[in-house]
């Protein structure tokens, strides 16, 4: 059987650990990379110095988006560079009926949601967006569980999801900190969380409202040594002073946590042109925020509680899910930073009337809790043919966690509810008013 033919939008930290190591190895029978594009040369020779397999591949700059894909006549496109530049590329793709992975999130704005699902509606190709977090053990037995009908029909889910200081700061450090970029941590980091309560429940948002701030980083951050932009951790004289810096630091070694994929790749700045992703956490660039609180309705009469908060001592969440035959409970604390004892993860299921009864689940290797290993077996070797139900992620459900995101944060900006639909309608009033057509879902 060929080689499927793909080309890499976006020669990111992730498209390097997430994408290109295990298609050279694990799937190398299955995948060939024929283009790499990206804006800044020092990631391609970051990336052939990685994978010297890689040497002589053709580059691409973004301007020569057409270029690469006439040239290297690929299967499918991968899309894993800056969240705001993912739009244009999986649109590129799709217009050329090429299937089209991207990472999450997979837009940053209701307006290139509308341009995706343009474009997937009149496509050959299909869109995957990798929503790894579906595919944790823990998570698929939670999807099992509302599948065989244990908890009945789901009426409410409380999720608090706790960032911890070194995972949560890192966020500020780099080009994630300016909305522009990433759409604010509403959308760069709980669409993960928000596509998961979709999925689990198979119920449509339709409406949230929340109230959102930045307590912890920016210049007022109460741990700030000194009101100062243009700071760099590399190069910091008042680091010493800095609490989140020396939580991971001695005085004379800069110390990388276990488990850290955050940026385990990412912290020499020569990696890049004219970047640095260690940027001080209280610079005044930065307007997003850092905690949320929200609740978001649904189209079945579900109602999602849902809590953020990116400077936490410890790094997990805490679930639980009502319906109207039973309950069920989960909390997760990552062990690899945390500064006590974790326990085994189980669910715990209460039937409406009955006793308690405890699940354990059989972890899986991996990043994100197991869930990187078995999304990428689905995407290059096809689903897994034992699995009984859906558990890759589209267009819709991408759009779907994106404008979710993007009313949250919108909501506790206007201090009102915000309808997901509108989000829709105030692009599609903006494509009219340029002359465009209109879409509606």
């Amino acid at each position: 059987m060929a080689k499927k033919k793909y080309v890499i939008c976006g020669v990111s930290t992730r498209a390097n650990g997430m994408f290109i190591r295990p298609m050279l190895d694990t799937f190398h029978q299955h995948c060939e990379i024929v283009g790499l594009l990206d804006a800044d040369p020092s990631r391609f020779a970051n990336c052939f110095k990685k994978f010297p397999a890689l040497t002589g591949t053709p580059v691409y700059a973004p301007a020569q988006f057409e270029q690469m894909i006439e040239e290297t006549k690929p299967d499918a496109v991968i899309v894993a560079g800056v969240d705001y530049t993912h739009a244009d590329y999986i649109v590129g793709g799709l217009q050329h009926d090429l299937d089209v992975i991207s990472e999450k999130p997979m837009v940053t704005t209701g307006s290139d949601c509308k341009r995706v699902l343009d474009a997937q509606s009149n496509s050959k190709g299909k869109l995957y967006v990798t929503f790894n977090y579906r595919y944790s053990p823990i998570h698929t037995r939670i999807k099992e569980l509302i599948l065989e009908g244990r908890v009945g029909r789901v009426t409410s889910v409380d999720l608090n999801w706790y960032i911890d200081t070194y995972h949560g700061a890192s966020y500020f450090k780099r080009w994630n900190r300016k909305r522009g970029n990433s759409g604010g941590l509403s959308v760069h980091k709980s669409t993960h969380h928000f596509d998961l309560v979709n999925w689990w429940i198979g119920q449509k948002p339709l409406e949230a409202f929340a109230y959102g701030a930045l307590h912890y980083f920016g210049p007022e951050g109460e741990l700030n040594p000194v009101k100062e932009d243009g700071r760099h951790c590399g190069t910091c004289r008042v680091k010493p002073s800095c609490s989140y810096f020396m939580r991971w630091s001695s005085r004379s070694k800069e110390i990388v946590p276990p488990d850290d994929h955050v940026n385990a790749l990412e912290i020499k700045p020569d990696h890049f042109t004219g970047y640095r992703p260690d940027g001080c956490i209280f610079d005044s660039e930065i307007d997003i925020e850092d905690t949320y609180a929200a609740v978001v309705k649904y189209d079945k009469g579900a109602m999602l509680s849902y809590s953020v908060n990116f400077s936490v001592p410890y790094e997990g969440y805490r679930l639980a899910i009502n319906g109207t035959k039973g309950r069920i409970e989960t909390k997760e604390i990552m062990s690899g930073r945390a500064s006590f004892h974790v326990p085994e993860q189980t669910i715990d299921y209460f039937p409406l009337f009955g006793g308690k009864e405890t699940i354990h689940v059989v972890p899986k290797a991996g990043g994100h809790g197991g869930g990187d290993p078995l999304i990428l077996e689905d995407l290059f070797l096809g689903p897994d043919p034992q699995r009984h139900y859906d558990i890759m992620a589209g267009a819709e459900a991408g759009a779907l966690a994106v404008l979710t995101g993007e009313a949250i944060w919108k909501s506790a900006a206007a201090n009102q509810p915000i309808r997901l639909s509108d989000l829709l309608v105030e692009s599609e009033l903006a494509e009219v008013s340029r002359g465009g057509g209109a879409h509606r879902v």
